[in-house]
């Protein structure tokens, strides 16, 4: 049983199936692309079958209804960091982040549109590449959360705060898929949004009500957000991320035990120390019940998305790698440097050194980046190259860790010197 648990723990840790699921996509599209395509647009419930305007094929089941889990789960971390006693609480602590957030999005986006005037300036392609500016926006959160843990240890605060970061930077990245890669044949339809609130309305309800049982939340709540994003045409990936803030989660009695965290410059934060029943909450019960799940799962997201063809590189590839790993780092460290000096602290435990590394693994598209390419281009000749620049993104994580050590951000946490 123990050695059960102890690989349990290493598939979870270590994200094993995300990372197995890239290689064998990469695999299968490169051996035989026939074969990748008709296993990702397979429609096991049959061809004309519709379900909210779009047929349910398993790159549909795998985007738009597991990942909804896999956001809840990356909602909840969010949320217990914001809470009382949380990395980003109280609330003003989460002004830092946000701002990195929009570092995260101007830093790429303007270093795209430099690179793509300055590759494609005056020529007849300029346009069409540089409606890709879309691609560099994203930042995979699955990727991005296990490289954080590696990189700074699973409870750090760079985490939450990257974590944070993250979910805002797609939140916004899939804005922009809504907004400026519109699907001709589903057009936005934001009336449908009052569903989404309903969802809110009736999970605050819930919470009202003293419900415990987190499931309720869920299957009433969520699946209001998800219809009513899916009606409206916006990302229903994303039903949870407003559901999960709901579930009653661990809270910090007055005159409870807390511990102390340096924060630099002769300075320390206290924080509380976990109580028996922090884990018995409706929000933490939430998270144990479905992380598994979501561990596993995450091989056939990674299969289903990042299965692109070897050999299509130009210059395109170079444009969306360079702005995705130079651009975020610059963009986040910036914005964030910016608000510390607007009195917008970083999260206590956090310095200088793993705000840059922070941004070093925000440069992380790769699926999500892959997603936003196949809808900026529709096809060659520029298609395949941004995929591939997406793909290659990947090797953020082996800077950041590199970096990391270096710095040695698991060390001496809150110290701003480098």
């Amino acid at each position: 049983m123990k050695q059960r648990r102890n690989l349990i723990d290493l598939i979870q840790d270590f994200s094993i199936p995300l990372i197995v699921g890239v290689f064998a996509g990469l695999a299968t599209a490169n051996i035989d692309p026939h074969l990748y395509e008709q296993l990702v647009d397979y429609r096991p419930f049959g061809e004309d079958t519709i379900l909210f305007g779009r047929h349910p094929d398993i790159h549909f089941l795998i985007n738009e209804i597991f990942m909804v889990f896999f956001f809840g789960i990356a909602a909840k971390e969010v949320t217990e960091s914001v809470i009382p006693g949380g990395a980003l609480n109280p609330i003003r602590q989460a002004i830092n982040p946000i701002m990195g957030t929009l570092g995260g999005i101007f830093g790429p986006v303007g270093l795209f549109f430099l690179l793509v005037w300055f590759v494609y300036g005056g020529s007849q392609d300029f346009g069409v590449v540089a409606n890709g500016w879309g691609i560099p926006t994203a930042t995979d959160i699955a990727l991005a959360w296990l490289v954080a843990r590696l990189v700074f240890g699973a409870r750090h605060p760079a985490v939450s705060f990257l974590l944070l970061l993250a979910v805002a930077d797609d939140a916004i990245g899939l804005g922009i898929i809504a907004i400026f890669y519109p699907d001709p044949e589903l057009p936005v339809q934001p009336a449908w949004l009052l569903l989404t609130v309903a969802g809110m309305g009736a999970a605050l309800a819930l919470r009202r009500w003293n419900v415990a049982f987190w499931p309720a939340y869920i299957l009433l709540g969520g699946a209001l957000s998800w219809i009513g994003l899916s009606k409206a045409a916006i990302e229903p990936a994303l039903a949870l991320v407003v559901i999960v803030p709901f579930l009653p989660g661990p809270h910090h009695e007055p005159g409870a035990p807390v511990r102390t965290i340096p924060e630099g410059h002769g300075h320390s934060a206290t924080l509380p120390v976990e109580s028996p029943g922090h884990w018995d909450s409706p929000l933490e019960r939430f998270e144990a019940s479905l992380k598994l799940f979501v561990t596993l799962g995450l091989f056939f997201f990674a299969f289903a998305n990042a299965g692109v063809a070897f050999g299509a590189i130009n210059q395109v590839t170079f444009i969306i790698l360079i702005s995705l790993i130079i651009g975020k780092t610059l963009g986040i460290s910036l914005f964030s440097l910016a608000a510390i000096r607007f009195g917008f602290p970083l999260p206590a435990g956090m310095g200088v050194k793993h705000l840059v590394v922070a941004g070093v693994i925000g440069g992380l598209g790769l699926t999500v980046a892959l997603f936003v390419a196949g809808k900026a281009y529709a096809g060659p000749p520029f298609q395949d190259p941004a995929k591939m620049g997406a793909l290659f993104s990947a090797g953020a994580a082996l800077v950041a860790i590199l970096l990391g050590a270096a710095l040695k951000v698991k060390d001496g946490a809150g110290d701003s010197s480098p």
